[in-house]
């Protein structure tokens, strides 16, 4: 299992570091595990899970829109 720190989350995402505790906040993107006082990485395998699920949802609108 592998963890990323903020900066890893957000060049694989692409998504802005306030976009990502919005996300996180509304309940659509994976929460971070603690490492310590003031420290947290998520989970490598369901930040890439959200970005396939994303790529998922695209495909599925192009399929209906044709």
């Amino acid at each position: 299992m592998n963890l990323l720190r903020l900066k890893d989350v957000i060049k694989c995402t692409g998504l802005a570091r306030s976009t990502i505790y919005k996300f996180m906040d509304q309940g659509a993107f994976p929460k971070p595990a603690p490492l310590g006082a003031r420290a947290v990485a998520w989970v490598e395998d369901e930040v890439q899970e959200w970005v396939f699920a994303r790529i998922e949802e695209r495909d599925l609108e192009n399929d209906t829109l044709s």
